[in-house]
């Protein structure tokens, strides 16, 4: 029996959690990368490298995120999660098969 993954739900193209950063944070609050950075004790460089899409949110820059910018954890991993859900189904995988099936509910 062979069956591929399913897509149970259509996701669209998610943003990248350094986009949304920029977008609905830094750039509202008129705060620089380096403010930022400094305020997050990180460096410069990587927090460019977030907010341009080129290194993931980790769950520790997520509790600090959270922290620097009065939200909560959750909502910078499950951004990433998104994001990296949809970039692996958009991936060419190899053929999987089912070693269970989902049970009716």
């Amino acid at each position: 029996m062979s069956t591929t993954i399913e897509k149970t739900t259509k996701m669209h193209n998610p943003a990248h959690p350094g986009e949304v950063l920029r977008e609905l944070y830094l750039m509202p609050l008129e705060v620089t990368i380096t403010q930022a950075a400094e305020a997050l004790k990180i460096t410069r460089k990587h927090l460019s490298a977030i907010v341009n899409g080129r290194a993931p949110v980790t769950p520790e820059m997520a509790v600090r995120l959270a922290v620097v910018f009065a939200t909560e954890p959750e909502f910078w991993v499950h951004l990433q999660s998104q994001y990296d859900l949809w970039r692996v189904r958009k991936a060419s995988l190899p053929k999987v098969r089912a070693l269970a099936t989902r049970k009716a509910a």
